[in-house]
């Protein structure tokens, strides 16, 4: 009997019944905002208000910085339509590698394949390094031990994992609950700050060309991109999704202009709270205390508690939306016999990848190990050293994805296969490649920054990257029935 390939990439024969391989199909009933909820969650708004944009007003264009926000937006939203016209050409949740692979090649795509699992592996792991030390300092500040950071990670590591072992629509729904209250709080603030008019009236430097230009935009640049990282992870989910090819689409689209809009009118509050006059001097003396200093002027006490235990919330968040990224990774490499075919299996009854994220949980926990054993700060080595590697990673996987759109869409227009029109198949990608190339310029020129300081540390992310692109193309050549779909 002939044999046919599937939607998960198993070999089925013509006739079996259509739940032969249920065993490696994922369930869920994600529509649009489940979708979104998960993606936008990995972006850790709150987080990013608290961390980023105080950094990038410090080290980059002060006041005019919300600009910067409104220009990475209009980046990330050109990329976003030459994406989301390769989906319907990509019948399979391998995200970037499939759309890599149907552009570029088989081989090209499994060895993004492993520059994009690495790439989030390393963040989800860096982020328990934050989630440790902000649990330590939130308990101890109402009057609780001073528990090591690692002991608060483990923590987090063991809940993670029983959520990851479930059903996708429980990580959902658990991720809205989060997700609603951090983008609440913060909400309330900028309407508050909006309505007092802050220290010295609204803030009008992002309007201001001078403003824009001043001090260093590159960096501002670099700040206000690396915020977007996670809302690419939307066709990851596309066999949990109700509709893929309209889900993954609107998906993509609601999450980037939500956290756009979010990230604009926010740090515009922020700046205004503070004052277009002593913003740049406050963020420069304690980027970590700008939105607390803002929280406890205009929403009192009550208002920087909520944002304290929210900023943890949101980290969790983060994680659970990268783990969960992760094992579906790990998930549909397996049915493409990359990885042990069992990794590829889904649970019986929640249809879960509950192996996949088992090993996730399992490396997380070597790193986490390893951290507290060689006494690394989490903050400053844990983090950085893991947000660099998926930093330069994320970046290039969106260039490549980019390029695999403009050659596949050149490919049909030869052969007269035309679906799309000229927009969406070459003139918005290709601006958005322009604007990547030199996102990643700013990136590469700053990364021993990015990663506490270290230029040998820097040259290793760029190495470990290149070694991982070579080691998953290896296989791809030396094992030519390992497909992409």
């Amino acid at each position: 009997m002939a044999n046919r390939i599937d939607e998960t990439g198993d070999a089925r024969v013509a006739g079996d019944p259509a739940d032969t391989h249920s065993h490696r199909r994922l369930r869920g009933t994600l529509g649009v905002w489940g979708i979104v909820f998960v993606v936008v969650a990995a972006a850790s708004p709150l987080g990013v208000i608290g961390g980023p944009v105080p950094l990038g007003i410090a080290s980059g264009n002060g006041v005019g910085f919300p600009a910067i926000f409104i220009i990475s937006t209009v980046i990330v939203l050109l990329f976003a339509v030459g994406f989301t016209a390769l989906t319907p050409h990509v019948p399979n949740a391998g995200a970037f590698y499939s759309y890599i692979g149907k552009g570029l090649g088989r081989v090209t795509g499994f060895g993004f394949a492993f520059v994009a699992l690495i790439s989030y592996l390393a963040l989800e792991i860096g982020v328990y390094g934050l989630i440790g030390q902000g649990a330590q300092a939130l308990f101890s500040s109402y009057g609780a031990p001073d528990i090591h950071w690692g002991i608060w990670a483990l923590a987090t590591l063991v809940i993670v994992a029983v959520l990851g072992h479930r059903n996708i629509d429980l990580s959902r729904n658990v991720l809205g609950v989060l997700l609603i209250a951090e983008v609440a709080i913060v909400l309330v603030l900028d309407a508050v700050v909006a309505f007092t008019g802050g220290h010295e009236g609204l803030s009008t430097g992002f309007l201001s060309p001078s403003e824009i230009v001043s001090g260093a935009p590159g960096i501002a640049l670099l700040f206000a991109f690396l915020s977007f990282i996670g809302f690419e992870a939307t066709a990851v989910f596309r066999d949990e999704a109700r509709d893929p090819l309209k889900t993954i689409p609107r998906a993509t689209f609601v999450a980037l202009l939500l956290i756009g809009v979010f990230y604009t009118v926010s740090t515009w509050a922020l700046i205004t709270a503070w004052g277009d006059s002593r913003v740049v001097e406050q963020a420069v003396a304690d980027p970590s205390g700008l939105l607390p200093g803002a929280t406890e002027e205009y929403l009192g006490a009550a208002g920087l508690h909520i944002v304290q235990v929210l900023f943890v919330t949101s980290l969790f968040a983060c994680i659970l939306s990268f783990h969960n990224v992760v094992a579906r990774y790990v998930f549909t490499l397996s049915n493409r016999n990359v990885f042990p075919a069992s990794l590829g299996e889904a649970h019986k009854s929640h249809a879960s990848p509950h192996l996949a994220s088992g090993i996730d949980g399992i490396v997380v926990l070597v790193f986490l190990i390893a951290g507290i054993a060689l006494g690394l700060d989490p903050v400053m080595q844990f983090y950085t050293w893991l947000a660099g590697i998926s930093t330069v990673g994320i970046i290039i996987l969106l260039i490549a994805t980019s390029v695999a759109v403009l050659a596949f869409f050149a490919r049909q227009r030869r052969r007269g296969e035309a679906e799309v029109s000229a927009w969406r198949a070459f003139i918005a990608p290709g601006i958005g490649l322009v604007g990547l190339v030199a996102v990643l310029f700013l990136v590469f020129q700053n990364l021993p920054t990015l990663v506490g300081g270290s230029t040998p540390i820097a040259i290793g992310v760029v190495v470990l990257l290149v070694a991982v692109f070579a080691a998953g193309a290896g296989i791809a050549l030396r094992r030519p029935q390992v497909q992409l779909d």
